[in-house]
């Protein structure tokens, strides 16, 4: 016991060494940031270059070989990042509320616990709270894996001039959650309208395909409204149903294990090439035969890897939806552009993080 007890006293010394070591080093860290903050400042450049955070994760990963994996080194790093970020210019983030939202843990997986958080109501208010500059950045969702693309986020990218920045992609995870003791009891079921329809499977298994399903804002606001009703139950986040003290009686309760959820941070600058982008853009083509044809031929010949194409109907006018690989201001991309000009806006250029969802 006594061994036992040096061995791990002695090992309890060397990690406090290492995190003396950390905090030094921390430090220092910081006072570069704050000199390459004072840099911006002259010029007017953002403090948020997620191209440049992205090839910073990328190089950590390409020389670790220790016991941190992948996932562990993004974590550690995008909150050292986002801690230095609030240091220099603390800035609001507009998502889509309530708190604990998949929009919020999107927000936060990105910009850390540090940062100022504005719940929106809509994703037309997070557009135009960024627009207006009362948030530096917006976190919108575009499209869900067995949803599609959100519509709201499309006809809204077409009225507003902001530009994406950033993508991020979480994976969706509901839980059932009552106060109800008796899952026979319950006559209502809160979530949002989505949620039913990915839930659908497991609600028939429980005997619970017939009840009253009552579609609101959001999965985190329906954890709250179940908290207030004996005879309900919550499709919510796990983290909603904890924050609201409401009893979580199953986990991962969606039909699908692939149920995953894209996210585009939003700003009112534009991005540098990294070296791996990805372009979003809207593309409005005249109706006429071939058209679509001729455009996509465009981008085939200049050897541009078209990722995703999507149609949608705005306002009456038939507009795609069109991502690729590279940055907009690749020597092989722009003269397709500038061609197309008149019929193409681009959302944005950012680091890709992911091929699909």
């Amino acid at each position: 016991m006594a061994l036992e007890k040096m061995t791990l006293d002695a090992l309890r010394v060397k990690i406090d060494v290492i995190d003396d070591t950390l905090l030094t080093l921390f430090n220092e860290r910081m006072e570069l940031v704050h000199q390459v903050g004072e840099l911006k400042n002259t010029t007017g450049a953002p403090i948020y270059r997620p191209e440049r955070e992205q090839a910073i994760l990328n190089r950590l990963k390409a020389q670790n070989n220790g016991r941190l994996t992948d996932a562990a080194i993004d974590a550690l790093f995008l909150e050292l990042f986002a801690v230095a970020r609030n240091l220099e210019l603390p800035e609001g983030v507009a998502y889509l509320g309530p708190e604990a939202s998949f929009t919020h843990q999107a927000a936060e997986s990105k910009f850390g616990a540090m940062s100022t958080y504005l719940p929106m109501a809509s994703i037309r208010a997070i557009f135009r709270e960024v627009d207006k500059g009362r948030a530096k950045f917006g976190v919108i969702p575009i499209e869900n894996s067995s949803n599609g693309i959100v519509s709201d986020t499309i006809n809204c990218f077409k009225e507003y001039d902001l530009k994406i920045i950033a993508e991020v992609m979480i994976d969706i995870h509901l839980a059932f959650a009552t106060i109800c003791e008796n899952i026979k009891d319950i006559k209502r079921i809160y979530s949002k309208d989505i949620a039913f329809g990915q839930c659908r499977d497991f609600l028939q298994d429980l005997g619970l395909d017939d009840v009253e399903l009552i579609p609101i804002e959001s999965t985190a606001k329906a954890a709250k409204m179940a908290t207030k009703d004996k005879e309900s139950a919550a499709l919510c986040p796990s983290v909603a149903a904890k924050m609201n003290s409401l009893p979580i009686r199953f986990e991962n309760v969606e039909d699908s294990s692939n149920n995953r959820t894209r996210f585009f941070i939003i700003s009112n600058f534009e991005n540098q090439a990294s070296g791996s982008d990805k372009t979003s853009m809207l593309v409005r083509l005249s109706d006429k035969p071939g058209t679509l044809v001729n455009f996509l031929n465009d981008f085939e010949k200049a050897h541009i890897n078209l990722m995703k194409i999507k149609s949608h109907i705005v306002e009456g006018e038939s507009i795609f939806f069109i991502e690729f690989n590279g940055h907009k201001d690749d020597a092989h991309i722009r003269p397709i552009l500038e061609k197309h000009h008149n019929e193409i806006k681009i959302l944005g250029s950012y680091a890709k993080e992911i091929d699909d969802i």
